[in-house]
């Protein structure tokens, strides 16, 4: 079957294109610990759907690995530190005639400076305090949606997490899947589009689609 045409691409952020994940743990000095704190993190946000005060949030999944709260603080104080994964920028730029977004769930002040830190220019940064919603809440997505002025299945969604397979799926995205770990593929999620182990597919992905 011939690829979808898409008229934009909305991105996970903090998975599929930052790796957000070496800072969590740099901050915490212990690999396993600091693995623990983030994916924490995920369950709560997740979980939480009407969007909470991200930083709270953050607080609480230190609290609840054992943590001290300020390493939340450190956390948050050494957000200008988050990189992009290495093919993220060069993709990036392959895409940039394109409309792109990203869908994150953080603050938007947070949104915008791990978005400025991939070097791509997007169109919405689309975090949970301006969606007013946690995904994978339908919310999350759809006001990406709306704020791009398309329909659901002409936005590719890139995930990173495993989450944002049914997520973005149950709003009628199609999803590529920058599957890192490897994981499968959520119960009862549509499959996605491409699952691979990173983001290199993509342009070719979009260049058949036209």
């Amino acid at each position: 079957m011939p690829a979808p045409k898409f008229r934009a691409i909305a991105f996970d952020l903090l998975t599929a294109l930052v790796d957000s994940w070496s800072l969590w743990i740099d901050v915490v000095g212990h690999e396993e610990l600091g693995r623990r704190w983030r994916s924490t993190s995920l369950r709560i946000v997740t979980s939480t759907g009407t969007y909470q005060p991200y930083e709270l949030i953050v607080r609480q999944a230190a609290v609840e690995v054992g943590l001290p709260p300020d390493r939340a603080d450190a956390l948050l104080s050494r957000w200008g530190e988050l990189r992009p994964w290495p093919e993220a920028p060069e993709v990036l730029r392959s895409l940039q005639e394109r409309r792109l977004a990203v869908v994150t769930n953080c603050s938007q002040r947070l949104a915008e400076r791990a978005a400025r830190a991939t070097g791509g220019r997007f169109e919405i940064v689309m975090s949970a305090e301006r969606a007013g919603a946690y995904k994978t809440d339908p919310r999350a997505y759809l006001a990406a949606v709306t704020a791009l002025g398309l329909a659901p299945e002409e936005i590719l969604f890139v995930a990173g997490s495993a989450h944002d397979v049914p997520g973005a799926g149950q709003v009628g995205m199609k999803v590529y899947w920058s599957n890192r770990q490897r994981l499968p593929v959520p119960d009862g999620a549509p499959m996605p589009l491409v699952d691979a182990p990173d983001l290199n597919r993509l342009p070719e992905l979009l260049q058949q689609s036209g």
